[in-house]
């Protein structure tokens, strides 16, 4: 990039942010499990949005925090992470300084090696924040080709995968033969 184009700026989807906060704290959610069997089956408890547990997860975030203060701590970092990112601008600059100092001071492992990873790309999420933008679009692209180099297993030209790759990615539709005849026996 700096070679071609010096003058773009390096943004880092919130996806990805929130991945490594996951990747963390399931970290810290597997020393945890290694005391007790009831934490060891946390992960989508510890994975959710407070707003999307079920009961039963309420219930094991609520053990959590009663019998774990380290981990129900990560889990605390990890949820305000995921919702300061979404802020403005100028309100996300102060608070995700005020997040770095809390994980650095956590005294939790994994946390303070996710502050250090987010303090080097601390300029490319702030440009995302500034620039409005997601890698969504691209990442369901992906997902999507992907999906079908599975579901091509088999083909033994590889034309083939890429006209099924350029077919299923476009807007495209295809009636296959039996249903321009279903569609005409019904009209």
């Amino acid at each position: 990039m700096e070679e071609y184009i010096p003058q773009a700026d390096r943004c880092l989807d919130s996806y990805h942010l929130v991945e490594w906060a996951q990747t963390a704290i399931d970290e810290v959610r597997t020393e945890a499990g290694q005391q007790s069997k009831q934490i060891k089956n946390t992960k989508f408890a510890l994975g959710k949005a407070p707003e999307n547990l079920t009961a039963k997860q309420a219930a094991q975030l609520e053990f959590i925090a009663k019998t774990d203060k380290m981990l129900y701590k990560a889990y605390i970092l990890k949820e305000s992470l995921r919702t300061l990112i979404h802020l403005p601008l100028e309100e996300l600059e102060a608070s995700l300084k005020d997040w770095l100092w809390k994980a650095s001071h956590s005294q939790i492992q994994p946390i303070y090696e996710l502050q250090k990873k987010i303090r080097r790309h601390y300029e490319a999420i702030i440009n995302t924040a500034r620039y409005h933008l997601s890698n969504a679009r691209i990442e369901a692209a992906n997902n999507k080709i992907k999906l079908t180099v599975r579901l091509a297993y088999g083909f033994r030209n590889i034309n083939n995968i890429l006209d099924m790759i350029m077919l299923r990615c476009s807007d495209i539709t295809v009636l296959l033969p039996y249903q321009g005849l279903i569609s005409t026996r019904i009209s």
